[in-house]
């Protein structure tokens, strides 16, 4: 089902370390990656993403949305599309994002007056998920312009 609406600003992306996210971890355990001294790119993907990265993946997704016009505008209202965070890492040679999310507790804190149930709070957790790789992988695949500098520890074992 397409969502026909109006593609909002992209985010300004933010200067936290990926790794303090939940739902995103820089390298790994025994990777060899230093967070501190790592390049995300921000500077770049923030300009990719104003130069139609943005819309072309809003386009993308919208067209394919899982979601109600109604759903949608919660998640306008919440300020939610700014809360986007996109970085690059270079140990898996992707960009990475963090996508927002409405928290479990959205009842007791009275988040939103038209969130009414759990499956909204999915629909728009999930999709909101979704848009978040689309972006990912169109700013990789159409604009990133650079390699991975990551080179793998030599005394990694052959399987």
């Amino acid at each position: 089902m397409a969502l026909s609406v109006e593609t909002p600003d992209p985010p300004e992306l933010s200067v936290v370390d990926p790794n303090e996210y939940e739902d995103a971890t820089i390298g790994g355990e025994g990777s060899g990656v230093d967070a501190t001294d790592a390049d995300y790119h921000r500077e770049d993907l923030q300009a990719f993403l104003e130069e139609g990265a943005w819309e072309e993946a809003f386009s993308e997704w919208a067209d394919d949305a899982d979601l109600e016009k109604r759903e949608y505008e919660i998640a306008r209202d919440l300020g939610m599309f700014g809360e986007f965070d996109f970085f690059w890492d270079d140990f898996a040679d992707r960009v990475g994002y963090h996508a927002p999310g409405i928290p479990e507790d959205w009842r007791e804190r009275e988040y939103h007056p038209d969130i009414d149930s759990w499956g909204t709070v999915s629909a728009i957790n999930a999709e909101l998920t979704e848009f978040g790789q689309i972006v990912s992988v169109v700013l990789k695949e159409e604009y990133v312009d650079w390699e991975a500098d990551y080179e793998p520890p030599e005394d990694l074992p052959d399987f």
